[in-house]
């Protein structure tokens, strides 16, 4: 399982990196068959957010380690290193650009963006 992460670098400037999930087979829900799950990251909560169509932000930080699962809709990130990003349905964004200059997002294509962040521990 593949996703992007957005990292800081030591002048704190966000940037992208492609990183991938290792899914082995292990039993989850027994009596159920194995199925492919990753190692448990801790989380403390996540939440539903939608960005309205045409919602453009400034530059932020995030305000926690977390991922987005994408839901809907075009989701564009630009990286502080000025790389620009789409995340679309079925994506997953993880984010650790937490203490630098940040990054700018936004909803694309004239429709909202939706996704489901969760906060990590």
């Amino acid at each position: 399982m593949q996703y992007s992460i957005l990292l800081e670098d030591a002048e704190g400037v966000s940037y992208f990196e492609d990183r991938t999930v290792d899914v082995p087979f292990r039993e989850f829900a027994p009596p159920a068959a194995p199925l492919q799950i990753s190692e448990l990251y801790p989380a403390t909560g996540f939440v539903f957010l939608t960005l309205p169509a045409g919602w453009k932000g400034v530059q932020h930080r995030s305000p926690r380690r977390q991922i987005a699962a994408i839901l809907s809709g075009r989701f564009r990130v630009e990286a502080g290193s000025g790389e620009v990003r789409d995340f679309t349905a079925g994506d997953l964004f993880w984010m650790e650009d937490t203490t630098g200059a940040g990054h700018v997002s936004s909803a694309e294509d004239g429709v909202p963006a939706t996704m489901v962040i969760t906060q990590l521990g």
